[in-house]
């Protein structure tokens, strides 16, 4: 019998890293549930273990600290942990690029959206090429799929994802594994609970919102069918064509000027 993959996680706790512990662990993927809530992340892995019969380990880390994907890396080594599956999905919605006196906070914000994702496949992927079998689902969104004015931080940090994720699959699609970028719009989660996100989700049509686990059963199939990046939820889809045309662009633009 074939030994189980086992999927490291990052942003594990709730949401749609947590649909994501969910669907593997469903179809027999060992996990490693990464997050910044030790209690959420034991409460998290000890139903996953009892629901699916899987080995669920945790490792407590901030990614927003430029040390953790090296200290996770070095923790499943240790355990004797292969990954098989990198699922980068943590992150927040970040502050605004400009508002004075804040670059320590937007350093984190980068270091937890770009720079860490980017670290932890310099970690893996070595690796997976080494067994010529892996999968990557950097989470992206919609927002990386347009510019516009705000606070030029969420979109583009979303971008970055998007564009890494593109060269990753060209360069490692010939070697077993499989990249994808997978872009959300507005998901049912947590993030949308308190404040502003809150408010936001009020005044958004209901149709617009997805479940996260139809965001996460879409990116999978998505993985596996090799798109390198992936508009989730169909009207989404219906409307990226749109997004991408040089003429909404424009009009973008214009609006902000």
């Amino acid at each position: 019998m074939d030994k189980p993959r086992t999927a490291l996680i990052t942003g594990a706790s709730a949401g749609i890293g947590k649909a994501f512990a969910d669907a593997l662990a469903a179809g027999g993927v060992n996990l490693v549930l990464v997050a910044r809530r030790a209690d959420r992340l034991q409460q998290a892995a000890q139903a996953l273990r009892e629901a699916h019969g899987i080995d669920v380990a945790t490792i407590s880390a901030d990614l927003s600290d430029p040390t953790a994907p090296v200290r996770i890396h070095e923790e499943t080594e240790s355990r004797g942990l292969v990954i098989d599956y990198l699922i980068n999905n943590a992150g927040v919605a970040g502050p605004d690029l400009l508002e004075p006196d804040t670059w320590q906070a937007n350093a984190g914000f980068h270091q937890l959206m770009m720079i860490a994702p980017a670290h932890l496949c310099h970690l893996y992927v070595p690796a997976m090429r080494a067994r010529r079998w892996g999968r990557i689902v950097n989470v992206a969104s919609v927002a990386a799929r347009i510019p516009r004015a705000g606070g030029c931080n969420y979109g583009p940090a979303k971008a970055f994802l998007v564009a890494l994720s593109e060269e990753l699959s060209l360069t490692l699609k010939a070697e077993g594994i499989k990249v994808c970028a997978l872009c959300p719009g507005f998901t049912h989660t947590e993030f949308h609970k308190e404040g502003s996100a809150a408010e936001l989700k009020a005044n958004t049509p209901a149709f617009a919102w997805y479940e996260a686990e139809t965001v996460v059963k879409e990116g999978l199939r998505a993985l596996e069918r090799g798109r390198s990046v992936y508009v989730s939820g169909r009207m989404y889809r219906w409307m990226d064509p749109f997004f991408q045309s040089v003429w909404t662009r424009r009009l973008f633009k214009i609006a902000a000027s």
